[in-house]
């Protein structure tokens, strides 16, 4: 399927490694030229060479901790004018409520809310004054199936749900589309280690956790990176337009509402 993005330009967060880098992936596969944003440039090199050698876009790097000012102004630096953002931000750790203070909740809902919403403030006007644009937020299920021992995730992406599905019908009849999408559990570090976490809370061997998981999953496995690479970049094409303020679940069937 052509989708019709050949030669726009974007943003993709947290482009290192795991769900950003394959929605990076995708997306330079599809021809867009793609800007990688990540805090360490040793993984951001790395993604971009092996960008490089599979496609013909130009692969631009920036160090930089999108969860801050500086960071944000540094990205928006390189690449002022994207047709595309993708959002991605890495999720708070795991843990028990209690323990938890005024400052990470206040870290939680700047990394997992605040700073997707500060880039769309940047980038949506003057997607919308050229009349085409693609926003896609990588939240987390955990915000229609909380998640154990995520709260800071399960609360601060939850907050820019909610805020994503006003601010997301402003735009749409300028071609500027915005979609969260919600991932179950991949086979990125991210989602190996909160089953590995799952199975220290229980007292339980990793193996035989990560067993048991997968036997109760309708899917059978984890998803694949690339899977979910391929759904960010169809949001992003140019045939999309008509689909925004949406949570769009990839986790293997796992969620059991209707809605």
């Amino acid at each position: 399927m052509q989708l019709g993005i050949e030669g726009r330009n974007a943003i993709v967060c947290g482009a290192s490694k795991g769900l950003g880098r394959a929605c990076a992936q995708a997306l330079a596969a599809e021809g867009v030229n793609v800007t990688l944003v990540a805090r360490t440039l040793e993984t951001l090199e790395l993604a971009q060479r092996e960008i490089k050698a599979v496609s013909k876009v130009a692969v631009a790097v920036v160090v930089a901790d999108i969860t801050s000012d500086n960071g944000r102004d540094a990205v928006l630096a390189a690449c002022s004018k994207p047709d595309i953002l993708v959002n991605n931000a890495g999720g708070p750790p795991p843990g028990d409520f209690r323990d938890w203070t005024q400052k990470e909740w206040f870290d939680a809902v700047n990394s997992n809310m605040f700073s997707a919403i500060d880039m769309i403030r940047r980038t949506v006007d003057g997607m919308a004054a050229r009349g085409f644009g693609r926003i896609v937020n990588i939240t987390s299920i955990s915000v229609k199936t909380p998640m154990p021992g995520l709260g800071l995730s399960n609360g601060a992406r939850a907050g820019l749900t909610g805020w994503v599905a006003g601010v997301a019908r402003e735009f749409v009849r300028d071609n500027v589309t915005i979609n969260n999408l919600l991932p179950g559990l991949f086979d990125t570090d991210r989602g190996c280690g909160y089953l590995a976490y799952r199975a220290r809370s229980e007292g339980v061997d990793v193996g035989d956790y990560m067993a048991r998981y997968l036997a109760a999953s309708p899917a059978g496995r984890l998803g694949n990176s690339d899977e979910f690479g391929a759904a960010c970049a169809f949001l992003c094409g140019a045939l999309s337009g008509y689909m925004s303020g949406q949570n769009i679940v990839l986790d293997g069937g796992a969620f059991p509402g209707t809605f």
